[in-house]
């Protein structure tokens, strides 16, 4: 069973445990900027969600499946997106929910 890393009060992260530090920072700033910009698009943001999944796992080509979820008063947006660089991944699933909210 994956353990959730949570981020903040409504943050949760699945699947990021295998991340390392350095990697990690950076994918806390910027999961925390979108989670700023979702927060003043939403209504009551319940849970900022996302999940990591590892895709052809070979050595420097590796993909990385993420899925992102907004739940947003009961309302639920969400995401997914498949990509060989993670923070291009993270980045690209957290503006789809952006802009489905803008």
């Amino acid at each position: 069973m994956e353990e959730d890393i949570n981020l903040g009060g409504n943050i949760q992260l699945s699947g990021f445990r295998e991340i390392d530090g350095s990697s990690m920072i950076v994918l806390k700033k910027i999961v925390g900027n979108y989670a700023k910009r979702i927060s003043e698009l939403t209504t009551r943001m319940e849970v900022l969600h996302l999940t990591l999944k590892p895709v052809h796992e070979r050595e420097k080509s590796e993909k990385y499946e993420v899925h992102a979820k907004v739940v947003d008063d009961g309302k639920v947006y969400a995401s997914e997106i498949t990509e060989r660089n993670l923070f291009v991944a993270i980045d690209a699933v957290l503006k789809k929910i952006v802009n489905e909210l803008d």
